[in-house]
C-alpha cells in the first residue's frame, strides 16, 4: 500500500535536472492509458522539462505524491541535499501542536 509522507513539494523537472548528478529512473513513471490498435493499454509516461515531480521529505523524488511509489531519483547525497536546500529552497516546515 502506498505511503503518504508528511511533506512533499512539487518542482518542475527542468529545475531538478539542473543538479549535476541527476539521473532518472524513467521506467518508474506513472502509467498513462492510451489507445493502441483499438485497445486501451497502460504505458509509462514520457517526462519533459515541463512536468512536475515531487521532492519528498526524505529527499527522494517521485512521480506522484506517495513517497514510496514511482521513484524517479533516490541517490541521496550531501550534494543533493545541499542543492535542494540552497538552489530549490526546499525546507520542511515545522508544525507545532
Amino acid at each position: 500500500m502506498a505511503t503518504m509522507g508528511k511533506y512533499c513539494k512539487a518542482y518542475s523537472l527542468k529545475k531538478l535536472r539542473q543538479f549535476n548528478q541527476w539521473t532518472e529512473h524513467s521506467e518508474n513513471t506513472r502509467k498513462e492509458k492510451q489507445q493502441v490498435d483499438g485497445k486501451e493499454v497502460e504505458i509509462n509516461r514520457e517526462l519533459t522539462d515541463d512536468d512536475f515531480l515531487y521532492l519528498q521529505e526524505n529527499y527522494v523524488v517521485t512521480d506522484g505524491i506517495f513517497k514510496d511509489e514511482n521513484i524517479i531519483f533516490d541517490i541521496i547525497t550531501p550534494e543533493w541535499q545541499e542543492f535542494c536546500k540552497n538552489r530549490l529552497l526546499f525546507e520542511i516546515p515545522v508544525y507545532q501542536n
